[in-house]
């Protein structure tokens, strides 16, 4: 490194000429290179990114200027940058730095962004309370791309953008579509022209002066803008959308190109009212294989920084992902069913949606980061007689919650929604954990909500929701490895809202749901070395809940233990007190295990596991919690009895 181990914060990079600057890019470059080498995170989006943090965070003063990065994938920079250079290499472990940005670590980061789409609401938002208090020598800046701009929530922050009292700067940070027409003559002219100093002072004179002869009123300033946006349109023969959203559009121009970035920059940083600039980079940039593979090399785990050879660890006669045997089993369905359609926001390779892709490519759809539009795209297919199964992030799904309720449960449409990444997600920490899905879905009317507990048993669902159920039908399931290696069982039917035994018991019954219940297995294994009996049932349904065999579990048991990958409250242990309570079984003992009402932070998965209780040894210590509850019971028991002998 030549520069970028003196530079503990932003203010250091103003200390350096635009030549020096640049090979600050290429240590931050190598640096992050070297760093994700060994150390797994996002990585081609924030090679991409490099120029503009330097030109950003060297023109900008932050932190009292606000930099609103639109999901973190991009910040990897700007962290190194605001003093966590010498700490990066704890990125995304336990106690570590965040992957995203998080107020709570550093003063630099202005937002949470582990969701996509957001920057330009919550930027907006800070540029108008900046003009509501005055402070018209404060910069926002919202930072949007890595495909962000296929979010609603993007457009209705633009929509919104002009009608408020505000400077906000948006730059879109292109880098993987086609936005606007490639950079070529006539754009660098405009570029030039439209963000010169000169241009916009007499720009400015001549509104201020219109403006003090009455000529023009702020009223009708969005009239003259429109009108203004229109001739530009006329003179190019382009047609942009920014504008017909009154946003002084700049761009585009190169991303990668520093003297040029910070010269534009410097000309619109003081503009006032809202703007956007629009760069032109590449994802990956400076590392060829990332360059040419920008997908694959989005967060790519472990590679060989000097040939490029990612490093994949696999072992032969392992389980299958259970993203992969979900991607299997679609394929299989849909070419025994033509009605069958395939959807997904963004995310087809995470949840192997991309092998229907390759067999079925007119049948299987990637709608972009739009997890609502997803949802009720869905319902139109299904309202015309199509089987869509539509594949969402658990925590992504969050964002289509009014249109599962108003455009698929209420409508009673055969959407099939398969929840991936349920439960504890591991490094990516609380904005992506799937935890709350069993709690926000179970109130809601005509759906079923399933989790299974095996391979075997997510092919049986997916059998299941296409010729066993004629309404909405909900599978979760979680991220990473099963527990099967002869997986690909022939798929049936299985009855619905009806759970199983898995083992007897004497003393207590586990009641869980999902696979999790794997945990539980050896959990009680161990216990019953110790001389615990205790019976195993899989829910396998949380909604309708088997009704049947909770109530032979509750009379048979007085003490249950539930156990779910999911927020304790809301979830299938609530489900059972409810249950309990409304049939008149009072004399139960229920013991919930589950993510209690906090967030769970970044780590492995087995890490975050542990710290929420949910681990094999938490479930085993929870048993024999309840198992010393039954022997002082009883302790108290044969004492009263033994009180009464003797009166």
């Amino acid at each position: 490194m030549t520069y970028l181990q003196d530079i503990n914060s932003p203010a250091d990079l103003k200390k350096f000429n635009v030549e020096q600057l640049k090979e600050v890019c290429k240590d931050l470059r190598e640096f992050i290179i070297e760093q994700l080498s060994h150390n797994p995170g996002h990585f081609a989006s924030s090679l991409g990114t490099v120029e503009l943090t330097v030109a950003l965070h060297y023109l900008y003063n932050t932190p009292y200027d606000k930099l609103v990065w639109d999901v973190g994938h991009q910040a990897y920079g700007h962290k190194i940058l605001t003093g966590r250079r010498d700490v990066f290499h704890t990125n995304r472990k336990l106690g570590g730095l965040s992957g995203f940005t998080n107020p709570q670590e550093s003063i630099y980061d202005t937002f949470v962004a582990g969701h996509a789409s957001t920057s330009i609401s919550a930027a907006l938002g800070m540029a108008v309370a900046a003009s509501l208090n005055g402070e018209e020598d404060r910069h926002v800046v919202a930072i949007i791309g890595d495909g962000a701009m296929t979010g609603g929530l993007a457009y209705e922050g633009l929509n919104n953008a002009c009608s408020q009292p505000n400077n906000l700067l948006i730059i879109l940070n292109d880098n993987d579509m086609s936005i606007d027409s490639n950079v070529g003559g006539i754009q660098d002219y405009l570029v030039k022209m439209t963000t010169s100093s000169k241009y916009n002072k007499m720009r400015n004179r001549v509104y201020q002066s219109f403006k003090s002869k009455n000529l023009i009123s702020e009223e009708k300033k969005n009239i003259v803008l429109r009108f203004n946006n229109s001739i530009k349109s006329l003179i190019t023969q382009q047609q942009n959308m920014f504008e017909g959203f009154n946003i002084r559009y700049f761009g585009p121009v190169d991303g990668h190109d520093l003297p040029g970035l910070i010269r534009v920059l410097h000309n619109i940083r003081d503009m006032k009212g809202p703007r956007l600039l629009h760069i032109k980079t590449v994802k990956g940039k400076g590392f060829k294989p990332a360059e040419k593979a920008a997908t694959i090399w989005h967060a790519p785990g472990l590679f060989d920084k000097e040939t490029g050879e990612r490093i994949v660890r696999k072992r032969i006669d392992q389980p299958q992902l259970y993203q992969d045997v979900f991607g299997h089993t679609l394929v299989e369905l849909a070419e025994e069913n033509q009605k069958i359609v395939g959807i997904t926001p963004a995310m087809p390779t995470g949840c192997s949606m991309t092998y229907m892709m390759q067999k079925l490519p007119d049948r299987a759809f990637d709608v972009g980061i739009a997890e609502a539009h997803a949802v009720t795209f869905s319902a139109g297919l299904a309202k015309e007689g199509f089987i869509p199964f539509c594949n969402i992030y658990s925590s992504f799904m969050q964002r289509a919650y009014d249109q599962v309720i108003h455009d698929v449960a209420l409508q009673k449409l055969k959407v099939i929604m398969c929840l991936d990444r349920a439960g504890l997600v591991g490094e990516d920490g609380p904005t992506h954990h799937g935890v709350f899905d069993l709690a926000y879905l179970r109130p809601i009317p005509n759906l079923v909500i399933s989790a299974p507990f095996n391979e075997h048993d997510l092919r049986n669902l997916m059998y299941t929701a296409v010729y066993g159920n004629d309404g909405p039908f909900v599978i979760r399931y979680p991220r990473g490895q099963g527990v099967m290696v002869d997986w690909r069982n022939p798929p049936q039917l299985i009855p619905i809202g009806k759970g199983k035994r898995l083992k007897k018991g004497k003393d207590m019954a586990l009641l869980s749901i999902g696979a999790i219940g794997n945990s539980a297995v050896k959990a009680i294994a161990r216990a019953e070395e110790m001389g615990i009996s205790v019976a195993h049932y899989d829910m396998l349904f949380l909604k309708p809940i088997d009704q049947e065999m909770l109530s032979k579990v509750a009379r048979k048991f007085k003490y249950i233990i539930t156990l779910e990958n999911g927020v304790i409250k809301g979830g299938m242990g609530t489900a059972v007190i409810e249950f309990l309570a409304d049939n008149g079984f009072i004399h139960n003992r229920i013991f919930r295990i589950g993510i209690a009402d906090e967030f769970i932070t970044h780590g492995a998965i087995t890490e975050l596991q542990k710290i929420a209780g949910i681990d094999e040894e938490g479930i085993l210590r929870k048993i024999m919690e309840v198992n010393e509850l039954i022997k002082q019971e009883q302790a108290i028991v044969v004492i009263q009895e033994q009180s009464n002998l003797r009166n």
